[in-house]
């Protein structure tokens, strides 16, 4: 098995060793399970959890755009007009793409 070594301030390192313990497993242990979560081979656990969450608040905000739209479409424009601003300015809309 390969080894590597990392450095870490001591807030950082105190924090691996309680949620180690708090686990019940070494801290090697818990940073190999850390990295399995990132790289999202733990089918059941972390990237699957937010999957569902994101499907979740997409078919809720599709259902209240849908009935927004249809009371007061003005109001929806101008929320889909705030959520693109939001979006660019986190960079998370491409702006080529954003162009009526």
């Amino acid at each position: 098995m390969a080894r590597i070594s990392i450095r870490l301030d001591d807030p950082r390192h105190d924090r691996l060793i309680d949620r180690a313990r708090a686990v019940g497993i070494t801290p090697s242990a818990y940073i190999r399970d850390v990295l399995d979560r990132d790289e999202g081979s733990d089918p059941a656990g972390y990237h699957a959890r937010f999957d569902e969450l994101h499907a979740t608040l997409i078919q809720t905000l599709a259902i209240l755009a849908k009935s927004v739209g249809r009371r007061t479409p003005d109001v929806l424009e101008e929320g889909l007009a705030d959520a693109k601003r939001l979006l660019r300015e986190r960079g998370l809309l491409d702006p080529e793409q954003d162009r009526p």
